[in-house]
């Protein structure tokens, strides 16, 4: 059983407990896209989603994983920006010029410094980039491609598996929009002096200028990066951010029909995202949320989250919000203070947008014997109803 506090719910529709959200209802945005997931970077909150845990093959988008490597490598000081990597024949022939792919047209045998080979990756989407930086970090694009797997899994992308380190086809690699959003989130927040390469406007190697192929850059709407891809399999995609009126988002869309739908249809929604939603604090820090019943406790449990619980919400819909604490019922006594027991969840329309842990604030102790004897009773009897 659970008593929430309502204080702060002034904007909620429905406070449900342990129970089913009613049923799914439109979109408070539609797209063309196929699948698609968009987040406020500060709150976390889910403003878009659809199909975002459907697996797709990730085309170049995989590339924001083989620089993730790379960052991560930096920072743990195994490589410099300095450091040099030799173009092979496998680079030269399956990414380069001859491959008739994106390539930074890197000469056979030739050395390139690593901060030339991350322009050319996120700049010119270079294949051959790719392939010479998994060459010379792993030996080879499979020992790589199990790099990317495993750090992906590090850094919380819970469906993704890499295949190799540039987005070609292969049939072990598949992404998800919603860990795409995880991984370009982690990218910009944990290495904002290498995020900076995913502006750059162009990029010129070998006496070859190239443009950066994000398409929203040069709108001047407020997005600083990230990456786009295209298979004939899933159709065009994009990885983007906008940074604008003190707001960040991230967006991750895919299965679009061309390169003009593909702009048309991020830059609207990224628009709609800063536009159509505003701030609001359902608890402050501090506060208490809910409490809960502890089976043989002394009393119950009063939880609240870590810190204020912000959310984003409709401006022109505000009532589709609803929120419900989920917790594995019974909580058996004793409690410690500062336990996870539950999360708070907030769903806008049938979108679950925003998951915050809930943790004890006061021990609960174990109650009397016949308290203990009287929960043990009730959980029989909501066992045989």
């Amino acid at each position: 059983m659970v008593r929430l506090v309502p204080a702060r719910l002034l904007f909620v529709f429905a406070l449900l407990v342990c129970c089913a959200v009613g049923p799914a209802r439109a979109q408070l945005f539609e797209t063309r896209a196929q699948q698609a997931y968009l987040i406020d970077a500060d709150t976390g909150t889910v403003l878009f989603a659809k199909n975002e845990n459907d697996l797709v093959p990730p085309a170049s988008l995989a590339k924001l994983m083989t620089m993730e490597v790379v960052f991560h490598a930096i920072r743990s000081g195994r490589l410099t920006l300095e450091d040099t990597f030799e173009v092979s024949e496998n680079a030269w022939r399956t990414g380069g010029a001859m491959s008739r792919t994106s390539t930074m047209f890197a000469e056979l045998k030739s050395s390139i410094r690593l901060e030339d080979l991350i322009q050319g990756v996120i700049v010119q989407s270079a294949n051959d980039g790719c392939i010479i930086i998994a060459e010379g970090m792993a030996g080879s694009e499979e020992n790589f491609a199990r790099l990317m797997t495993e750090r992906a899994r590090e850094i919380g992308l819970t469906q993704s598996v890499f295949g190799n380190s540039n987005g070609l086809p292969h049939p072990d690699s598949k992404v998800s929009m919603k860990d795409l959003v995880t991984l370009a989130r982690h990218i910009q927040s944990t290495y904002p002096e290498f995020y900076r390469y995913y502006s750059q406007r162009d990029f010129t190697w070998n006496k070859i200028l190239q443009r950066n192929r994000n398409p929203l850059l040069g709108l001047d709407i407020g997005v600083d990066g990230m990456k786009t891809g295209f298979t004939e399999e899933s159709g065009y995609a994009i990885v983007a951010s906008i940074n604008r009126d003190g707001r960040r988002l991230f967006l991750a869309m895919g299965g679009m029909s061309s390169e003009r739908e593909r702009a048309e249809e991020s830059r609207k929604m990224l628009e709609w995202g800063i536009r159509a939603f505003e701030r609001k604090t359902l608890f402050a820090q501090d506060e208490t949320i809910g409490e809960l019943s502890v089976y043989g406790g002394a009393g119950s449990a009063i939880v609240r989250a870590k810190g204020a619980v912000d959310i984003f919400i409709p401006i022109t819909n505000p009532e589709r919000l609803a929120a419900r604490i989920t917790y594995g019922w019974p909580l058996r006594a004793p409690l410690e203070a500062g336990a996870q027991v539950g999360v708070l969840k907030v769903y806008i329309g049938d979108t679950l947008s925003q998951e915050t842990p809930l943790y004890v604030v006061d021990s609960v102790d174990k109650g009397p014997l016949y308290s203990q004897a009287l929960d043990a009773l009730l959980e029989l009897a909501q066992f045989w109803l």
